[in-house]
């Protein structure tokens, strides 16, 4: 199992989301479209050459972007990944994707 983590503006919230979990992240037990997502600022300064979403080159540029957090299976990390990347509207997303443990009690 995976957590993947990434970020995105409001305007594309529920569409990266839907791409993500169409790829069959979220799904927990007898439970899909499981994340968790909150509200904070990004920042970033696109350089020359890119070709940014929001903000112009050279200039220091904030955001609201929700943080969002779901699991997915090992079979489809890289599936959700690729939609992710589809769907979101950055040139280069933020994400992360961590190895979570099994731990039996």
């Amino acid at each position: 199992m995976y957590k993947l983590c990434f970020y995105v503006p409001e305007t594309h919230l529920d569409v990266v989301k839907n791409a993500v979990f169409a790829a069959g992240a979220g799904r927990i037990g007898a439970y899909d479209s499981c994340c968790w997502q909150a509200l904070g600022q990004g920042q970033f300064r696109p350089l020359a050459g890119s070709q940014p979403f929001i903000g112009q080159a050279g200039l220091l540029e904030q955001v609201a972007e929700w943080k969002v957090e779901l699991v997915v299976a090992d079979e489809l990390i890289h599936d959700a990944v690729k939609a992710l990347r589809t769907a979101h509207p950055y040139e280069t997303p933020a994400f992360e994707v961590w190895r979570l443990s099994d731990l039996v009690f």
